[in-house]
């Protein structure tokens, strides 16, 4: 565990020190988030935080492969194969802020990374199901991992709209998915704990953390499309390689009580770190094509836009999406340890206290967690006859993201 939070820390570290100067080169390539009528941000901010974690990612993977500890999961090139694609996403994310590409080279783009991970053995080669379901296709391995990798990327992009809101998700979310990977590993090989995928989660979490300082509101740079689709390709590959540590073969009868859980944590996990990207993604597509418009055609109907309509402040909106990232996450990953009639149990206690801090009256109340509070401004008082509420300065990060 140590030798996990120490790349943890690494990450942060340099991740949190290179930021300013990613806020450097934005301002210089000119990859700044102009004011646009679907935006809710004010003013024009730098939007390549994703080549700081980049830089994180990388410092701390070549760390790792320095240490004997860790010698291991370097014998195959997965590893570097998700370095590799975090690099290709990036630097495809960096030309979009700075281009503004059209959705099918982004596209492109993206599947090319995937494939480059499935070239280096990043691939899913059978579905943990009970039964072990088996990809026996190469063709289909390559595509069914082409495709959860592009969803992913996509769906950190989708829910990136508020100053801190991605890498906070992320981190809970993989923070959830490390302690899994952790376990799953001492259950496994409880002579030898290192593994590729805990590696990547721990590094995942770092960066992330290493950016929020920055980016949580009021925020100073944006993560921009070269984060969010690094923080996505990096989870998906995570994911994809935890795979390789549950026997595909074993079945109900050679498995038994917590052993048989792993089984479906490896499919469950991971759509619940990404549920609430998951479910923005997926109703912008159907509302979009419902109104006779492009799925890809920007609006101001995500959750995170819909949170500010219920009367949250920027803050508080955020920290409630963390609430319901937390809920998931961690109550799919509470299966491994405790039996499921506890868990639905605490799960629905946790979904009710979420509930209540999203449609109660926190919307009103919690001077403390007020934007203006953050900012330091002293909040104007309107007339009666036109009070309107204050405008965060944030963006709705899709076209930023």
């Amino acid at each position: 565990m140590r030798a996990y939070l120490l790349l943890m820390l690494v990450a942060a570290a340099v991740t949190y020190l290179a930021t300013p100067g990613a806020r450097w080169v934005a301002r210089r390539t000119n990859a700044i988030s102009a004011v646009r009528a679907r935006d809710v941000h004010v003013l024009p901010t730098p939007r390549l935080g994703g080549l700081a974690m980049l830089l994180g990612i990388v410092v701390a993977v070549v760390l790792a492969s320095q240490m004997p500890f860790l010698s291991g999961v370097f014998a195959d090139p997965q590893a570097w194969g998700i370095v590799g694609g975090a690099a290709i996403v990036c630097l495809l994310g960096w030309a979009d802020d700075v281009w503004d590409l059209d959705w099918m080279t982004k596209l492109a783009g993206q599947v090319l990374a995937a494939g480059f991970m499935a070239w280096q053995q990043v691939q899913l080669t059978w579905l943990p199901t009970p039964e072990g379901l088996v990809i026996t296709s190469s063709r289909l391995s390559l595509f069914v991992t082409v495709l959860v990798v592009v969803v992913a990327m996509n769906a950190v992009n989708f829910v990136d709209g508020l100053d801190g809101l991605a890498a906070g998700l992320i981190a809970i979310g993989g923070s959830a998915f490390f302690l899994y990977s952790y376990s799953l590993t001492q259950q496994s090989s409880p002579e030898n704990y290192a593994n590729l995928a805990t590696m990547l989660l721990a590094v995942l979490v770092g960066v992330c953390l290493g950016f929020l300082p920055h980016n949580f509101y009021p925020s100073h740079i944006f993560m921009g499309d070269s984060g969010s689709m690094v923080l996505g390709l990096v989870f998906a590959g995570a994911a994809i390689t935890i795979t390789g540590n549950i026997d595909p073969t074993a079945t109900g009868d050679a498995l038994s009580g917590a052993q048989r859980v792993p089984l479906f944590i490896p499919l469950l996990l991971p759509v619940a770190v990404v549920l609430l990207p998951l479910l923005d993604m997926a109703l912008a597509v159907v509302r979009r094509v419902a109104a006779g418009k492009s799925p890809f055609h920007p609006d101001r109907m995500h959750l995170h836009h819909r949170m500010l309509a219920l009367g949250h402040s920027h803050r508080r909106a955020v920290l409630i999406l963390y609430v319901w990232a937390a809920v998931f996450s961690f109550g799919v990953a509470a299966l491994v340890r405790w039996d499921w009639s506890v868990v639905l149990t605490g799960l629905g206690v946790a979904v009710v206290v979420a509930l209540l801090l999203t449609l109660g009256p926190l919307r009103t109340r919690g001077r403390f967690l007020d934007d203006d509070v953050a900012t330091g401004a002293v909040p104007a008082v309107p007339a009666a006859a036109d009070a309107v509420a204050p405008t965060p300065t944030t963006t709705s990060h899709e076209g930023r993201s």
